[in-house]
């Protein structure tokens, strides 16, 4: 029987393009999200294009206690998650003293604190059945400091620290834990964020076909970090032989936020 991924985010960007690599490769989808009609379009789509079932779960996984209600609501369908691909998170370009305090909030809640809450709650599970996989969406952004973007650049750090400490902890439970760290991607990420005029996004944005894809393939391999691109492995790179002062400063250089 082929195993069950749950999709978190996956109405669009990254995430719609992960579910559909999975429904090509047969794997039965739980797919959830604040949008309701977008989740329900891509599920119909899914079953006619591969003929994989998939179950639509909408929700808002910023809000408290939204892992815990997710749980339940899987429990009550009975369903079984054999792989959980954490994606679902979003970005704020400004001032950390400007940004309105409860968007700062969300982010940490739904990029950080869902993410871990829900993974705790669905590993068990996995490690019963001796198999799983976790595919949680980082960034390149946990690789330095980002001002402007502080609260994002912190919670993709923690992302991908959690990720990497998770694969070494699983290895021996036969279950896969893969941390995909993109750059800037064409989703809606910049529109969102704030960031689709910036220096960053115009000069080194990927296709986000390609990006899911290494994602994937990255979480069937077992890797435990994915730089999808020649330039954004480069960067990643750089961070390593750059003091953290001028790579601050840069980023501060390149992450200019809007004036009001």
């Amino acid at each position: 029987m082929s195993k069950t991924a749950l999709v978190t985010g996956a109405s669009s960007g990254i995430g719609l393009e992960l579910a559909k690599l999975f429904a090509a490769a047969g794997h039965p989808l739980i797919l959830t999200a604040r949008s309701g009609d977008k989740l329900e379009s891509l599920r119909k789509e899914l079953v006619e294009t591969h003929s994989v079932h998939v179950e639509v779960i909408v929700a808002d996984l910023a809000e408290a206690d939204a892992a815990t209600k997710l749980a339940d609501e899987l429990a009550s369908r009975k369903l079984v998650v054999d792989i959980l691909v954490n994606n679902a998170g979003f970005g704020e370009l400004g001032r950390f003293h400007e940004i309105d305090v409860e968007r700062q909030v969300n982010m940490v809640r739904l990029n950080v604190l869902t993410l871990v809450h829900l993974t705790r709650l669905l590993v068990p599970e996995m490690i019963k059945r001796k198999s799983g996989g976790i595919l949680n969406v980082g960034s390149t952004a946990a690789f330095q400091p980002g001002p402007n973007m502080a609260v994002y650049y912190a919670t993709k750090a923690f992302v991908l620290s959690f990720s990497e400490a998770l694969h070494e902890e699983l290895l021996e439970r036969d279950i896969s834990v893969t941390c995909l760290c993109p750059g800037p991607t064409e989703t809606g990420f910049g529109a969102d964020s704030g960031m689709g005029d910036s220096a960053i996004f115009k000069s080194n944005a990927m296709g986000v076909e390609a990006v899911a894809q290494a994602g994937f393939e990255g979480l069937k391999n077992n890797r435990a970090i994915v730089i999808p691109g020649l330039k954004n492995r480069f960067g990643a790179f750089m961070t390593r032989l750059v003091p953290r002062f001028v790579t601050r400063k840069l980023v501060k250089r390149l992450q200019v936020p809007n004036e009001s």
